[in-house]
């Protein structure tokens, strides 16, 4: 399977507009602290907008949702492997993106034969939290050794100007967040970012 190498995050169906609209065929919506009826409809109305332009949205984190809203594409965590029903979501067929750490993780994620593997952060990031040291460019490397054919997501304070030197190390897609969101000119850095990764 061939994936989009531009991997934007955001955190609204108005975001992933604003990017499929550019020509951005994968994005990754991330909702976090909403009531439920509002992210079904956020869900479902980011699914529609990707439709309507072509492009694949991974749902991240809330399964039973993008089951029942017909999402192609879901992202867990290795928190939501705690909980998710993957066995559900492989019934449903959907697609399965999982985030990844270090060498447990890796083989954890690995024993659901994913989709995709995320490994992050690659550099120090501003978006979150995290309690592991920047991975690194000989990471991806190592991850790409590892994981064969899988396709291998590279995130964590990715930046245009990184790009390169990721796909060079062996990443196949690379997720941004704020190197967008945080922009003074969001478009111009999304189109900025699919020259990079056409």
């Amino acid at each position: 399977m061939t994936l989009p190498r531009f991997y934007p995050v955001f955190d609204s169906a108005a975001w992933v507009a604003r990017a499929t609209g550019l020509g951005v065929r994968l994005t990754q919506l991330r909702l976090k602290d909403m009531e439920d009826d509002a992210l079904r409809r956020e869900i479902a109305s980011a699914l529609d907008i990707s439709r309507q332009n072509a492009a694949l949205l991974v749902v991240n984190d809330h399964w039973q949702h993008a089951i029942d809203l017909g999402a192609e594409w879901v992202h867990l965590g290795q928190e939501d492997l705690d909980t998710a029903d993957v066995p559900a979501i492989r019934r449903a067929g959907l697609k399965l993106g999982i985030s990844t750490h270090d060498d447990a993780e890796l083989d954890r994620a690995l024993s659901f034969s994913p989709d995709y593997v995320a490994l992050g952060p690659v550099y120090p990031t501003i978006l979150k939290e995290m309690p592991w040291a920047p991975q690194g460019l000989d990471k991806l490397k190592t991850w790409k050794a590892k994981i064969g054919d899988i396709p291998l997501c590279a995130i964590g304070g990715m930046s245009a100007e990184r790009a390169p030197g990721a796909f060079d190390a062996g990443a196949d897609l690379i997720a941004a967040v704020t190197d967008i969101t945080l922009n003074e000119d969001p478009d111009a850095r999304m189109r900025d970012w699919l020259k990079v990764c056409a």
